[in-house]
């Protein structure tokens, strides 16, 4: 099944966090109601993406920071997330950068869902 839904709506909370398009208050309504694994992942995705080398590294964290540190719900949706055994699984065979937003989306929601 290609979970397309799922898809969108993951890549609407990874574009609206990576680009500065969706405010905290939105983005923290979607992260509870999202699996926490897709969470740590799409977090975490960002954090390795956007290291101190990247030219885009403080808007981007910085929004990473203040959605963290203003919503408590993220930070226990990530604690949750990063037990996920499909975690483990993908940082012992892959590495985030390796995959552009939409490739990582569509390898993990396809394995969350399937």
């Amino acid at each position: 099944m290609a979970f397309e839904q799922e898809k969108r709506e993951a890549l609407y909370l990874l574009d609206g966090l990576e680009n500065g398009t969706m405010t905290t208050s939105t983005a923290s309504r979607l992260i509870d109601e999202a699996d926490p694994a897709l969470v740590y992942f799409l977090l975490t995705w960002l954090r390795d993406r956007y290291g101190r080398d990247h030219p885009a590294a403080a808007g981007v964290i910085g929004r990473l920071v203040e959605l963290t540190n203003g919503h408590s719900t993220v930070k226990s949706k990530m604690r949750e997330g990063k037990a996920d055994g499909i975690v483990k699984w993908f940082e012992e065979t892959h590495e985030y950068r390796a995959f552009t937003g939409p490739e990582f989306v569509a390898l993990i929601v396809e394995k969350l869902e399937g």
